[in-house]
């Protein structure tokens, strides 16, 4: 886990570096640019996510809705709802089945215009139940709240001279270590989230440039 956490981080640097001189660059060719709030600077949409291991499956979605603030950095708010399942292989394979919702807020860096750095806060209220392998043992039912650092990266196809409508593929991991995170599986492990959606521009008549 340190080991990939130290490459995130060195990965992050990179693209912020590089996503600094691409704003010093477009400082000087765009000192005429609207200022202020601009509406087709606004996007929705959202993804779908999965990961996976052996013991343990995630399936969710995750509407959107967010605001271009510069030409390569989007930022915005979400609602997430997963469904996870994991089996406990080291209790006679005892099952937990959990239904999970919350909000979070995401940024998105772009170095170019087909790849991105990407990290999202989330806290989800999280319903567990805890499914017995021996027959005529009730459920057990919990609630619980988690809360969820995402970080990683990914490719977008369509985001051209600064626009925000795009389709993406990304993996992500959860470094927040919460022990209730509903993306890491019975020992504590975070698995790779894939998560693949689609930017609606939002109020956009010309491209802009």
């Amino acid at each position: 886990m340190d080991i990939m956490r130290n490459w995130l981080f060195l990965f992050f640097i990179a693209l912020t570096f590089q996503a600094n001189a691409q704003l010093n660059t477009e400082n000087k060719t765009e000192k005429n640019a609207p200022k202020g709030f601009q509406k087709d600077r606004l996007f929705t949409g959202g993804n779908a996510n999965v990961a996976f291991s052996n013991y343990y499956t995630v399936l969710g979605i995750s509407p959107q809705i967010g605001y271009s603030l510069t030409d390569w950095l989007d930022a915005g708010i979400s609602i997430n709802f997963n469904y996870t399942s994991q089996r406990d292989y080291s209790v006679s394979g005892d099952k937990l089945r959990q239904t999970v919702y919350g909000p979070g807020a995401f940024v998105r860096i772009f170095p170019v215009n087909f790849l991105f750095a990407t990290a999202q806060y989330e806290y989800n209220i999280i319903r567990q139940k805890y499914i017995s392998a021996y027959s005529g043992t009730p459920d057990e039912i919990d609630w619980v709240g988690a809360s969820s650092f995402l970080v990683g990266g990914g490719f977008s196809g369509g985001r051209e001279n600064g626009g925000n409508s795009y389709y993406y593929l990304s993996i992500m991991w959860d470094v927040g270590g919460d022990f209730n995170s509903p993306y890491t599986d019975g020992f504590n492990r975070s698995n790779p989230i894939i998560r693949g959606g689609y930017n609606i521009g939002l109020f956009q008549g010309k491209k802009r440039r």
